[in-house]
């Protein structure tokens, strides 16, 4: 993979040639990818490349990280640098991520290169010239503190939206009630640096006039989606805005971190990403050859193919060849888009926000080869609708699929050739006379010519799923043709049928790392290994080499006399303990995994030092304790203050499985709550006053459950509910345990592996003593000191509280 400052040999288009320019949506820098990033741009796109490849067209795949705009300036404020700092960082992850992955770049650059400012300013200039640019005022939200607009993530305060309230919605998005928001409509708002309330200001902004660009614009959407063949839920996308009405569109923003607007009056200001990331594609490719243009402004001899996610449309399908088209100029616009819908994790969604799901980096650490998750990423890549990743079924397609059936027939006929000649062929590829003639191998011929046909009017389509099921349907066929064969008896009673049938399925092994090539490199690089040839051999499906037409002779593939290498398995079973293994694991968000992860430690930490000490909960050493007599009796004592420890309370994870007003009190609500008993415990609990009764239905509590049971308006209550409160006590909000923590297991605090007391001795003081450090902290985890809340699937947390008390 290259980058602008270490290109690639570059590529250019050649005359009389196939030249296909391939794109992926540029993943945003202020996170590590998910495997939905994965398989919905970069992961598709470098099975299309690889498979143009093989087809022996010119192709050349560009890529990169989009690097400005708001959201990279908000995560360096968070993590306390640059927001270059951050791109540099998280560029290095994304490359390293891909490069695990196996994605063959011809380019992967970043949006925050001199090409890009160059490129960008040259195509607004064309735009200005042209008059598609207006003049306008908005009003935005400005901090004078600060003393700057604030940007949309900029802006905190209360959610307008009936019935939600929720205080920490945010300038662009309400995540409480999920409503989309301007900022100037947030009650009481608070710049998000200093936490003053910022005032409403007008501000000057360039606009790119849609509507005046609408007959070209739908004049190529009308005739590309038919010629470039528009997968279905892109069509729609694009017709839903267009029916909408296209308006003029804001292309300049109040912010430092961007390309420059190169205009007099618009000199403070920057380019909005959405105008200036498309353009990526094309400074990238700058960054590959300086004769980019021959790529960029050349229709007549180059296709452009893009891939992205559903939600990336409108930018490419409206907005990006809006601006091309603006200025005037003879561009390569976009013939062919492939969108894919949502990949969804296990229960929920894949959120990079929230940290939910498996991410480039943690696949790399699992012990699972990358051409298993490339498999079963794109066997599951949604194409049509959202899919569903799970464990049990990567497992399911792993060791049915790729085990039982590839991996199972490719080692039966490794095998059986690299048998000593005595029971098989000492390595050497057989002879196979009069194939034409065996009826079983010519059916088995023309069956895989069509599977080969088929393949490749899929993958021409950028059917990719269907390409792989297809390739798939081959080694299926060629399981059936081994075991109708009976090739074991052949070798005893008909030497030279053993042969062909030998022949041919080393042939359809040949075939298989050439069809499977661009699913799963990795594995075609060891099936060449194992057939001991060259691993630079570039592995063809060529018309003009006759590559089609062998595939139906796939007894004429490998010569006779070839030497095989050393067969071995290509895959292993992953097993049900693995499974249950990773999904723990991966359970939860990433927050939720580190605090755990570091918990853990920390708790091994402590248990050494308890260990070496022989402290227990505050106990003295047995060293520093007075002998016992002879003749002295044990007595019961009261404990001491100094034996008291978070170790003596039952916490544990509860669901309200019903809630109601008290029929007595205005101020408290009557709970059911299941901590894992035979029947739910009744609880009272005065949060009337700040929790809504339909907030309190059907979720995940702590609960303590040793106190000792009190009447409260003559109904006895048998635990509390933790909740934090503000400072000031005006707010309270519920700790609440991962969704993936069991009903009924204990909380722990690492450390402390004491008993709990059956019920806590009012008198002692244990709860009052133990509650005073109980709070949350910055990261709104709930804490004992400095020790988290925490359950099998993470650590509990409240939603907005921060360094609260908890009681």
């Amino acid at each position: 993979m290259g980058d602008c400052s270490a290109p690639a040999a570059a590529k250019l288009p050649v005359p009389g040639k196939r030249n296909i320019l391939i794109t992926s949506a540029l993943p945003y820098v202020n996170n590590v990818p998910h495997l939905g990033n994965i398989i919905g741009c970069v992961l598709s796109a470098d099975v299309f490349a690889r498979y143009c490849r093989m087809r022996g067209y010119n192709a050349i795949y560009i890529c990169g990280t989009d690097e400005y705009g708001t959201a990279t300036e908000t995560k360096a404020m968070e993590e306390g640098c640059s927001p270059k700092e951050i791109c540099d960082k998280y560029h290095a992850i994304h490359k390293d991520v891909y490069q695990w992955f196996n994605i063959s770049f011809d380019e992967f650059g970043r949006t925050s290169s001199p090409q890009q400012t160059e490129v960008c300013q040259a195509i607004f200039k064309k735009l200005l010239e042209n008059n598609w640019l207006s003049e306008n005022t908005m009003q935005q939200l400005y901090c004078d503190t600060c003393k700057r607009f604030l940007a949309d993530r900029l802006v905190e305060g209360n959610c307008p939206t009936p019935g939600c309230n929720y205080d920490s919605a945010r300038g662009d998005q309400c995540e409480k009630c999920g409503k989309l928001l301007n900022p100037t409509e947030l009650l009481d708002p608070k710049c998000k640096v200093c936490r003053n309330t910022p005032r409403i200001r007008d501000t000057n902004h360039l606009f790119l006039e849609l509507p005046l660009l609408k007959d070209r614009l739908e004049e190529y959407i009308r005739t590309m989606s038919v010629a470039g063949g528009w997968s279905q839920n892109a069509i729609q996308a694009t017709h839903a805005w267009l029916r909408e009405g296209l308006k003029q569109r804001c292309i300049t923003r109040d912010l430092k971190w961007g390309v420059p607007v190169p205009h007099e009056k618009f000199k403070d200001k920057v380019f909005y990403v959405w105008f200036d990331a498309p353009i990526g594609y094309v400074s990238i490719t700058s960054c590959h050859t300086p004769e980019w243009e021959k790529w960029w402004k050349n229709p007549e001899n180059v296709e452009l193919y893009q891939f992205m996610g559903k939600d990336n449309v409108p930018f490419h399908t409206v907005m990006f060849p809006s601006t091309l088209l603006g200025t005037g100029e003879n561009w390569t616009l976009m013939k062919t888009i492939s969108v894919t819908e949502y990949l969804n994790y296990e229960a929920g969604k894949f959120s990079k926000s929230k940290g939910v799901g498996v991410f480039g980096n943690d696949a790399k650490d699992t012990n699972i080869p990358v051409e298993v998750w490339r498999y079963y990423l794109l066997t599951n890549r949604p194409e049509v609708s959202d899919t569903l990743f799970t464990w049990v079924d990567l497992q399911a397609k792993l060791n049915s699929e790729l085990l039982s059936n590839l991996g199972n027939f490719i080692n039966r006929v490794l095998s059986f050739i690299a048998k000593d000649p005595a029971s098989g062929y000492g390595s050497t590829i057989p002879d196979a006379q009069d194939a034409d003639s065996h009826p079983l191998t010519k059916a088995l011929g023309e069956k895989v010519g069509n599977y080969v046909e088929q393949y490749i009017e899929a993958m021409e389509k950028v059917k990719l799923k269907q390409g792989l099921k297809l390739a798939m349907a081959v080694s299926g066929e060629g399981n059936a043709y081994l075991q109708e064969s009976q090739f074991w008896k052949l070798y005893k009673e008909d030497r030279p049928s053993c042969s062909v049938v030998m022949k041919t399925s080393a042939g359809l092994v040949y075939l298989l790392a050439c069809l499977l090539e661009p699913f799963m490199p990795s594995f075609s690089l060891e099936v060449l290994k194992q057939l001991n040839l060259p691993l630079e051999t570039q592995l063809s499906l060529c018309d003009e080499k006759g590559d089609v037409e062998r595939a139906k002779r796939p007894w004429d593939i490998l010569p006779a006399g070839h030497k095989i290498g050393t067969p071995a398995p290509l895959f292993r079973e992953l097993k049900d303990d693995e499974v249950e293994f990773y999904r723990e694991k991966f359970a939860g968000s990433q927050a939720d995994r580190i605090v755990k992860a570091q918990a853990e430690s920390e708790a091994k930490k402590l248990a050494g030092k308890l260990k070496e000490t022989k402290v227990s909960d505050g106990n003295t050493a047995k060293k520093d304790r007075p002998k016992k007599s002879a003749d002295s009796k044990p007595k019961a004592s009261a404990p001491t203050d100094a034996e008291i420890s978070v170790s003596r309370l039952d916490i544990r994870v509860g669901l309200i499985t019903k809630a109601q007003k008290h029929p007595d009190a205005d101020s408290l609500y009557v709970e059911e709550i299941d901590v894992g008993e035979p029947q739910p415990r009744t609880v009272v609990s005065g949060l009337v006053k700040y929790i809504p009764l339909e907030d309190m239905q059907n979720r995940k509590v702590c609960v303590l459950c040793n106190l000792k049971p009190a009447t409260m308006r003559g109904i006895k209550s048998q635990a509390m509910v933790l909740a934090a409160s503000n400072s000031d006590h005006t707010k309270v909000e519920l700790v609440e345990p991962p969704q993936g923590a069991a009903v009924g297991e204990r909380v722990t605090f690492p450390g402390f592996d004491g008993l709990p007391d059956d019920v806590l001795n009012p008198k002692k003081k244990v709860w009052e003593t133990v509650q005073v450090d109980l709070h949350t902290d910055k990261e709104l985890v709930a804490r004992y000191k400095d020790l988290p809340f925490t359950t099998s699937a993470g650590v509990c947390r409240v939603a907005s509280i921060t360094e609260g008390s908890i009681r």
